[in-house]
């Protein structure tokens, strides 16, 4: 059995009044368990969460990560300069991201690559809009935007990466796959990492990143490929996302 890990992805939002109430409620709330949870905040709040959670479970994560090690790219955020602020996890290749910023699948492998360089784990992200899954494409979809990574990375480090799969459709607008559509989609991911590496597919984490909320948490995890959630909206409000980590 795969650990559970369940991520809360704040996008941009948060304040620093807002943070600490959020951290410490959730701090208070994960007493006696033991599944694996990071939050993923806007990189101008990396520090103040590291302090926040320092002592506790919880994890850090960034949200973003350039390709680049260091330079003339002004803006951007190395992985180095996240791994001294105690980020444990980076979200890359996230659906906002390819959509808003135009992020190729070869950008996004890039930024796994600097991010695994740097001893941070990648949350890789994939997932089909809705004309795309209308059409049938889901996993030529998905497993273009998977392959880009495994086509740059040893197959030692597949042990390394998290894969969410999001569906573009499902993503703040109160759809949601269901565990089936989703379960199928999953077994797809952990057969494309096989490819790459067997053994090491196996253990790989997917998370489902699509409107994964209270009243639906227990289905979807439930199923024997989904690992945890990748979570929005429901992360910034306590009591959903401890009802998520308990539903894991």
């Amino acid at each position: 059995m795969r650990h559970k890990l369940v991520a809360g992805n704040w996008k941009m939002n948060g304040s620093l009044a807002a943070n600490k109430a959020l951290i410490e409620e959730i701090k208070a709330g994960l007493a006696g368990h033991t599944i694996d949870v990071a939050v993923c905040v806007p990189a101008p709040y990396l520090a103040q969460v590291a302090s926040l959670v320092a002592g506790s479970a919880i994890k850090v994560g960034a949200q973003d990560v350039s390709a680049h090690l260091s330079g003339a790219y002004t803006g951007e955020v190395a992985a180095s300069m996240l791994k001294e602020f105690a980020c444990t996890y980076v979200t890359v290749g996230h659906s906002e991201r390819r959509a808003y910023h135009r992020e190729a699948d070869q950008v996004v492998a890039g930024k796994a690559v600097a991010a695994l360089a740097a001893g941070i784990i990648p949350i890789v992200c994939v997932g089909e809009t809705l004309a795309e899954r209308e059409a049938g494409q889901t996993d030529v979809v998905v497993g273009r935007q998977l392959d880009a990574v495994l086509a740059v990375i040893d197959a030692a480090a597949v042990a390394d990466l998290v894969v969410a799969y999001e569906p573009v459709w499902a993503i703040g607008t109160g759809k949601t796959a269901t565990p089936a559509m989703a379960q199928e989609v999953h077994a797809a991911l952990r057969a494309k990492l096989a490819l790459k590496n067997k053994d090491a597919a196996a253990s790989v984490r997917i998370l489902y990143g699509g409107s994964m909320k209270p009243e639906n948490a227990k289905d979807l995890l439930a199923q024997p490929d989904i690992d945890g959630g990748l979570i929005g909206g429901a992360a910034l409000k306590a009591t959903d996302f401890l009802a998520i980590i308990e539903a894991a």
